[in-house]
């Protein structure tokens, strides 16, 4: 059986096994990311929020997420810049509708200010409505946090991905690591169809699977608890879309329902958090439907069901009894790092986690020069965010960009096609990376044009593509037998 033999393996493709392989890319090592999904960014990322907090909630100084969050939001901006992933730096305000509400935003205020926020503003009730006039009448005040704002979680994960890949970082996909073992100081991790891979450092950052990937690592014993978020996402043409996005005062164990300008456009209200026993329950209900338009409502005008394109549901991975990240190098195995419990501010740290993680592993052995080149790939174009006149130029050159498979979206057969030959061969990979099948339609006029494109680029049946697991077939028989046909 071949082995594989690596410097460091990270255990999970989410945001922060993400982060973490762009920020090892960068140093002369040869590293691994093994993901138990079909592609990076299926689990707890996938199903985020997407909101790059204003670190106001948590403490920097008595907290690592407190700290991790504000440095990560401050690496957010700056990667915006670098990466090929949609960030909108719209803001967050909280909204007060009480004066009990309004001392836990004064306790907010100082927390921010604490921390070293920049420009955070206790507001009164005029200047809350002159930053956002779709706020109840009702709000008495509140907090304002300009740097702040939303991303599309799965594209910024592609977007670490990508880069990573390119400064030689090696990603294997369903890969689920079913046996860890050290033997002469070189862990062997068996997956799941009996791949190996050997590596000299371990880094779990395994979501809401890290106290099972710890467990058989002979580490440290801790349970992950599902900490369970219905999110309804709606229409781009949405009145309720706010400019900024609003927030609630907090519970002791949740931020509350939102109201999310999303970066791609649309508006997304959520999330609920309600512990669960299954990890992989991504149910969502008409009571908890209800529950959340109803708070939404209660925040900002124009909430309204007749919106609604779709719902989802997620979880974050909470560590029983601790409502910190556990990031540590393992006190019971070597060369180990616990990168888990990386709950929400998690998106928003996941750079700073990746930066901490690093230095975890510098200190305890790892060897490496930081490369002198780093390579970032090539921009794909976006057709709906051009001009008639871009958009001319790019047809004369490429005329798949002429060809619209998704209308809601306005996404071309170029740009699927540049996503298919990035890697992502799933419909649901196609797309996160896209937008197509995002929009008002679900995917009810473009999921088989892109099925059609995907078999064509692999080769394959187009009975044979998934939706985004092993198993997940999405069409087969008579309609498998189907030509794709350009518009």
């Amino acid at each position: 059986m071949l082995h594989s033999y690596y410097d460091t393996a990270i255990i999970g493709g989410g945001a922060t096994g993400a982060a973490t392989a762009f920020e090892l890319a960068h140093y002369k090592l040869k590293c691994v990311l093994l993901e138990a999904k079909a592609e990076c960014g299926f689990g707890v990322s996938k199903a985020n929020s997407g909101i790059v907090h204003g670190g106001f909630h948590y403490s920097a100084k008595d907290t690592l997420k407190g700290r991790l969050e504000l440095r990560g939001n401050r690496l957010f901006h700056e990667l915006a810049k670098k990466l090929d992933f949609e960030f909108y730096p719209c803001g967050i305000l909280a909204a007060a509708f009480s004066e009990t509400e309004m001392e836990q935003i004064r306790k907010l205020h100082q927390c921010g200010l604490a921390n070293g926020v920049e420009d955070i503003e206790l507001c009164n009730r005029e200047r809350m409505l002159e930053l956002e006039p779709k706020l109840n009448e009702a709000v008495i005040g509140g907090l304002y946090v300009p740097h702040a704002g939303t991303v599309e979680p799965y594209s910024y994960v592609f977007s670490l991905i990508d880069t990573a890949k390119l400064n030689g970082v090696e990603v294997k996909t369903n890969f689920e690591a079913v046996s860890i073992e050290m033997k002469d100081d070189l862990w062997t991790i068996k997956s799941s169809e009996n791949e190996i891979v050997q590596a000299k450092y371990i880094v779990n950052a395994a979501g809401l699977f890290a106290d099972r990937v710890s467990r058989i690592a002979g580490a440290e014993e801790f349970k992950i608890s599902p900490r369970k978020g219905e999110e309804y996402l709606l229409d781009r043409l949405s009145d309720a879309r706010p400019s900024k996005i609003i927030f609630p005062v907090p519970s002791a164990h949740s931020k509350g329902v939102l109201v999310i300008p999303t970066a791609g456009g649309t508006t997304m209200i959520g999330p609920t958090a309600d512990i669960v026993e299954d990890k992989n329950d991504n149910r969502t209900s008409a009571e908890k439907q209800k529950e959340i338009f109803s708070l939404a409502s209660n925040m900002v005008s124009g909430v309204s069901v007749r919106d609604l394109i779709t719902s989802f549901s997620g979880s974050r991975p909470v560590i029983e009894g601790k409502e910190d990240f556990f990031i540590a190098p393992s006190s019971k195995v070597k060369n180990f790092i616990q990168a888990a419990g990386i709950q929400s501010p998690g998106l928003t740290a996941s750079p700073a986690v990746a930066e901490y993680i690093c230095e975890l592993l510098f200190a305890n052995g790892l060897q490496a020069e930081k490369k002198d080149k780093f390579l970032y790939p090539e921009k794909v174009p976006v057709l709906r965010k051009m001009s008639a006149e871009q958009a001319e130029i790019l047809y004369r050159k490429n005329p798949e960009y002429a060809n619209i498979i998704c209308r809601c979206e306005m996404i071309s057969e170029a740009e699927i096609r540049a996503a298919v030959r990035k890697g992502h061969t799933t419909l649901d990979g196609v797309k996160f990376a896209t937008r197509a099948t995002m929009g008002r339609c679900q995917g009810g006029f473009c999921s088989l044009k892109i099925m059609h494109i995907i078999a064509d680029e692999c080769g394959c049946a187009i009975s044979d593509i998934m939706k985004n697991e092993k198993k997940s077939v999405v069409i087969s028989g008579v309609a498998g037998d189907l030509q794709y046909e350009k518009n």
